[in-house]
């Protein structure tokens, strides 16, 4: 089992059972207890859990997202073919909201070379966009959350409701016909639905697994959503959904 892959079932396990022994963990996985303990060793500090005589507890709680750091191991090469597509249809000279997120980081890594005006919504992004020769970067201010540093809080609203951009690009934590689009943080909730209103063209973005979950926060309708990039892993169900409430759908 690859070393992203493992680390994966090690979160899963965690999930469900709370507490994991480094003996089990290593045979349903087929490595070492040495390889298991390197593991747990890095997810202690992703903050996932703690670490116990022979095992681990969860730190993880029901319905919180993943810590950032984790899920910036998680579907890389999904995340890349997204951000691919997202900058296949931004034109340059465009106006774009980049919302937080591990997605849209890769995503404000590929617009880098483009010639545009971007307004990231964490701190993530606006460093990545920071060297950018061509971009013109709007950086909104406000609070900024631990783990994911995105901006949240009145200045970070009150910003965005004095621009109109061409595009909003945003991150996702569950997505639904029935539900529209959630977020897990409901700091980034109102952050979201300004980016949202401040948009022409509001594009969403995530790996297929999102696609059927709900987060605590309702941002929108699902029919406020123009575009969503997704990859050819998503439910074929959920998608067919989204496309019937008038959403394009790109599976990269």
């Amino acid at each position: 089992m690859e070393g992203a892959e493992r680390v994966l079932a090690i979160v899963e396990r965690l999930r469900s059972a709370e507490r994991v022994t480094v003996a089990d963990l290593a045979a349903e996985t087929g490595c070492s207890e040495m390889t298991i303990r390197r593991d747990m060793d890095r997810l202690a500090e992703d903050g996932v859990l703690r670490r116990v005589r022979g095992g681990a507890v969860s730190l993880l709680l029901r319905g919180e997202a993943t810590p950032f750091a984790l899920r910036l191991r998680e579907a890389a090469e999904v995340k890349r073919r997204i951000a691919a597509r997202v900058g296949a249809l931004v034109a340059d000279g465009e106006s774009v909201v980049l919302d937080g997120g591990t997605t849209t980081l890769e995503a404000a890594r590929v617009l880098a070379s483009r010639r545009l005006t971007v307004v990231p919504l964490d701190l993530h992004s606006a460093n990545a966009l920071s060297a950018a020769p061509e971009v013109t970067l709007l950086v909104p201010g406000g609070r900024t959350s631990p783990g994911t540093l995105s901006f949240t809080g009145h200045l970070a609203e009150v910003s965005l409701r004095a621009l109109r951009v061409d595009t909003a690009v945003l991150g996702v934590c569950g997505l639904s016909a029935r539900h529209g689009l959630t977020a897990h943080d409901l700091a980034e909730v109102p952050v979201k639905q300004a980016a949202l209103a401040a948009a022409q063209r509001v594009v969403a973005v995530c790996d297929g697994a999102k696609l059927g979950r709900t987060g605590l926060g309702h941002v929108c309708p699902v029919t406020a959503l123009d575009v969503l990039v997704t990859d050819t892993a998503a439910p074929a169900a959920a998608v067919a959904e989204i496309e019937a409430a008038g959403v394009v759908v790109h599976r990269v």
